[in-house]
Protein backbone atom coordinates (compact mmCIF):
# COMPACT_ATOMS: atom_id res chain seq x y z
CA UNK A 1 0.00 0.00 0.00
CA UNK A 2 1.81 3.09 -1.25
CA UNK A 3 -0.96 5.60 -0.52
CA UNK A 4 -0.80 5.50 3.29
CA UNK A 5 -0.04 9.24 3.77
CA UNK A 6 -3.11 10.26 1.75
CA UNK A 7 -5.25 8.01 3.95
CA UNK A 8 -4.15 9.74 7.15
CA UNK A 9 -6.09 12.77 8.45
CA UNK A 10 -3.60 14.55 10.70
CA UNK A 11 -5.73 16.02 13.45
CA UNK A 12 -5.72 18.91 15.91
CA UNK A 13 -9.08 19.37 17.64
CA UNK A 14 -8.42 19.88 21.35
CA UNK A 15 -10.13 22.62 23.36
CA UNK A 16 -6.88 24.61 23.68
CA UNK A 17 -6.06 24.51 19.95
CA UNK A 18 -4.43 27.77 18.85
CA UNK A 19 -3.77 29.22 15.39
CA UNK A 20 -0.13 28.18 15.76
CA UNK A 21 -1.24 24.63 16.54
CA UNK A 22 -3.22 24.58 13.30
CA UNK A 23 -0.29 25.94 11.30
CA UNK A 24 1.93 23.27 12.82
CA UNK A 25 -0.59 20.56 11.90
CA UNK A 26 -0.73 21.85 8.34
CA UNK A 27 3.06 22.05 8.08
CA UNK A 28 3.29 18.40 9.11
CA UNK A 29 0.50 17.44 6.72
CA UNK A 30 2.43 19.03 3.86
CA UNK A 31 5.73 17.48 4.95
CA UNK A 32 4.31 13.96 5.19
CA UNK A 33 1.73 14.15 2.39
CA UNK A 34 -1.29 13.82 4.68
CA UNK A 35 -4.76 15.30 4.89
CA UNK A 36 -5.71 17.44 7.91
CA UNK A 37 -8.67 17.69 10.27
CA UNK A 38 -9.01 21.00 12.12
CA UNK A 39 -11.63 23.00 14.06
CA UNK A 40 -14.11 24.89 11.87
CA UNK A 41 -13.12 28.29 13.28
CA UNK A 42 -9.69 27.91 11.69
CA UNK A 43 -10.78 26.97 8.17
CA UNK A 44 -10.20 30.47 6.70
CA UNK A 45 -6.71 30.51 8.23
CA UNK A 46 -5.98 27.03 6.88
CA UNK A 47 -7.15 27.69 3.33
CA UNK A 48 -5.01 30.83 3.18
CA UNK A 49 -2.02 29.08 4.73
CA UNK A 50 -1.68 25.82 2.82
CA UNK A 51 -3.05 23.65 0.02
CA UNK A 52 -4.08 20.64 2.10
CA UNK A 53 -7.23 18.53 1.87
CA UNK A 54 -9.23 19.64 4.90
CA UNK A 55 -11.83 17.97 7.07
CA UNK A 56 -13.59 19.72 9.91
CA UNK A 57 -16.08 18.71 12.58
CA UNK A 58 -19.78 19.52 12.79
CA UNK A 59 -21.94 19.48 15.94
CA UNK A 60 -18.82 18.54 17.87
CA UNK A 61 -18.25 16.85 20.27
CA UNK A 62 -21.65 15.44 21.33
CA UNK A 63 -23.98 15.81 18.34
CA UNK A 64 -26.69 17.41 20.44
CA UNK A 65 -27.43 20.50 18.37
CA UNK A 66 -30.55 20.94 16.28
CA UNK A 67 -30.64 19.76 12.65
CA UNK A 68 -30.97 23.39 11.49
CA UNK A 69 -27.91 24.42 13.49
CA UNK A 70 -25.89 21.48 12.16
CA UNK A 71 -26.88 22.30 8.58
CA UNK A 72 -25.93 25.94 9.05
CA UNK A 73 -22.58 24.90 10.51
CA UNK A 74 -22.02 22.51 7.62
CA UNK A 75 -22.77 25.13 4.96
CA UNK A 76 -20.51 27.64 6.69
CA UNK A 77 -17.68 25.11 6.86
CA UNK A 78 -18.05 24.35 3.16
CA UNK A 79 -18.07 28.07 2.33
CA UNK A 80 -14.92 28.46 4.45
CA UNK A 81 -13.04 25.80 2.49
CA UNK A 82 -13.72 22.40 4.07
CA UNK A 83 -13.36 19.47 1.67
CA UNK A 84 -15.07 16.96 3.98
CA UNK A 85 -17.18 17.12 7.15
CA UNK A 86 -17.18 14.88 10.23
CA UNK A 87 -20.67 15.06 11.81
CA UNK A 88 -21.21 13.74 15.33
CA UNK A 89 -24.15 11.38 15.78
CA UNK A 90 -26.51 12.06 18.67
CA UNK A 91 -25.79 8.94 20.70
CA UNK A 92 -28.53 9.72 23.22
CA UNK A 93 -31.22 9.70 20.55
CA UNK A 94 -29.80 6.47 19.12
CA UNK A 95 -29.90 4.81 22.52
CA UNK A 96 -33.45 6.08 23.05
CA UNK A 97 -34.52 4.28 19.89
CA UNK A 98 -35.20 7.49 17.97
CA UNK A 99 -33.82 6.08 14.74
CA UNK A 100 -35.87 8.32 12.47
CA UNK A 101 -34.48 11.45 14.15
CA UNK A 102 -30.92 10.16 13.85
CA UNK A 103 -31.35 9.29 10.18
CA UNK A 104 -33.13 12.51 9.27
CA UNK A 105 -30.53 14.76 10.87
CA UNK A 106 -27.71 13.02 9.03
CA UNK A 107 -29.67 13.17 5.78
CA UNK A 108 -30.35 16.89 6.20
CA UNK A 109 -26.67 17.67 6.70
CA UNK A 110 -25.69 15.46 3.75
CA UNK A 111 -28.22 17.30 1.57
CA UNK A 112 -27.03 20.71 2.76
CA UNK A 113 -23.53 20.47 1.24
CA UNK A 114 -21.94 19.03 -1.91
CA UNK A 115 -19.00 17.48 -0.05
CA UNK A 116 -18.59 14.11 1.73
CA UNK A 117 -20.03 13.78 5.23
CA UNK A 118 -18.57 11.28 7.69
CA UNK A 119 -20.69 10.29 10.68
CA UNK A 120 -18.87 10.00 14.01
CA UNK A 121 -20.68 7.23 15.89
CA UNK A 122 -18.74 7.09 19.21
CA UNK A 123 -18.38 3.33 18.88
CA UNK A 124 -16.98 2.82 22.41
CA UNK A 125 -20.33 3.99 23.82
CA UNK A 126 -22.43 1.64 21.68
CA UNK A 127 -23.44 -1.99 21.88
CA UNK A 128 -22.93 -4.27 18.91
CA UNK A 129 -26.61 -3.98 18.05
CA UNK A 130 -26.42 -0.18 18.22
CA UNK A 131 -23.37 -0.19 15.94
CA UNK A 132 -25.34 -2.16 13.37
CA UNK A 133 -28.25 0.26 13.69
CA UNK A 134 -26.18 3.41 13.30
CA UNK A 135 -24.27 1.91 10.38
CA UNK A 136 -27.53 1.19 8.63
CA UNK A 137 -29.00 4.62 9.46
CA UNK A 138 -25.94 6.47 8.15
CA UNK A 139 -25.99 4.41 4.98
CA UNK A 140 -29.69 5.13 4.45
CA UNK A 141 -28.95 8.85 4.94
CA UNK A 142 -26.31 8.76 2.17
CA UNK A 143 -23.34 9.53 4.41
CA UNK A 144 -19.96 8.91 2.80
CA UNK A 145 -18.10 7.40 5.77
CA UNK A 146 -18.49 6.18 9.32
CA UNK A 147 -15.95 7.43 11.86
CA UNK A 148 -15.35 5.44 15.01
CA UNK A 149 -14.95 8.15 17.66
CA UNK A 150 -14.31 11.80 18.47
CA UNK A 151 -11.34 10.93 20.66
CA UNK A 152 -12.90 12.97 23.48
CA UNK A 153 -15.13 10.29 24.97
CA UNK A 154 -14.51 6.79 26.31
CA UNK A 155 -12.06 4.75 24.28
CA UNK A 156 -11.35 4.93 20.58
CA UNK A 157 -11.00 2.78 17.50
CA UNK A 158 -10.87 -1.00 17.74
CA UNK A 159 -10.40 -3.55 14.98
CA UNK A 160 -13.70 -5.36 15.72
CA UNK A 161 -15.66 -2.09 15.55
CA UNK A 162 -13.96 -1.13 12.29
CA UNK A 163 -14.69 -4.54 10.81
CA UNK A 164 -18.36 -4.32 11.79
CA UNK A 165 -18.89 -0.77 10.57
CA UNK A 166 -17.13 -1.43 7.25
CA UNK A 167 -20.05 -3.65 6.30
CA UNK A 168 -22.09 -0.48 5.91
CA UNK A 169 -19.80 2.31 4.68
CA UNK A 170 -16.09 3.12 4.38
CA UNK A 171 -14.62 3.68 7.83
CA UNK A 172 -12.35 6.34 9.29
CA UNK A 173 -10.70 4.81 12.36
CA UNK A 174 -10.17 7.54 14.91
CA UNK A 175 -9.36 7.63 18.59
CA UNK A 176 -6.20 6.22 20.14
CA UNK A 177 -4.38 5.37 16.89
CA UNK A 178 -0.87 6.63 17.55
CA UNK A 179 1.55 4.34 15.74
CA UNK A 180 1.97 2.60 12.39
CA UNK A 181 1.37 -0.78 14.05
CA UNK A 182 -1.99 0.46 15.35
CA UNK A 183 -2.89 2.09 12.04
CA UNK A 184 -1.93 -1.04 10.12
CA UNK A 185 -4.26 -3.10 12.31
CA UNK A 186 -7.10 -0.69 11.50
CA UNK A 187 -6.38 -0.89 7.77
CA UNK A 188 -6.31 -4.67 7.95
CA UNK A 189 -9.69 -4.60 9.74
CA UNK A 190 -11.15 -2.64 6.83
CA UNK A 191 -10.52 1.04 7.56
CA UNK A 192 -10.14 3.34 4.57
CA UNK A 193 -8.84 6.30 6.57
CA UNK A 194 -7.14 7.00 9.88
CA UNK A 195 -7.74 10.11 11.97
CA UNK A 196 -4.89 10.78 14.39
CA UNK A 197 -3.04 13.58 16.12
CA UNK A 198 0.10 11.48 15.59
CA UNK A 199 -0.16 11.27 11.82
CA UNK A 200 3.45 12.32 11.46
CA UNK A 201 4.54 9.42 13.67
CA UNK A 202 2.37 6.95 11.77
CA UNK A 203 3.68 7.96 8.36
CA UNK A 204 7.27 8.16 9.61
CA UNK A 205 7.11 4.63 11.03
CA UNK A 206 5.42 3.35 7.88
CA UNK A 207 8.19 4.83 5.73
CA UNK A 208 10.86 3.23 7.91
CA UNK A 209 9.22 -0.19 7.64
CA UNK A 210 8.71 0.21 3.89
CA UNK A 211 12.31 1.25 3.32
CA UNK A 212 13.70 -1.56 5.46
CA UNK A 213 11.57 -4.29 3.89
CA UNK A 214 11.33 -2.98 0.34
CA UNK A 215 7.56 -3.48 0.52
CA UNK A 216 4.67 -1.03 0.84
CA UNK A 217 3.80 -2.48 4.23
Amino acid sequence: MDDVPDRIEHTVLGPTTTPDDVRGCLDEAIQYGMRACIPPCYLPLATDYANVTLSTVIDFPHGQGSPDAACHEARRAWDDGADELDLVCNVGRLKAGEDDAVREKIAEVVAAVPIPVKVIVEAPLLTEAELHRVGNLASEADAAFLKTATGFSEGGATAPDVELLSNYLPVKASGGVGSWAEAKAMFEAGAERIGASSGDVIVGEWREERDESGRDW
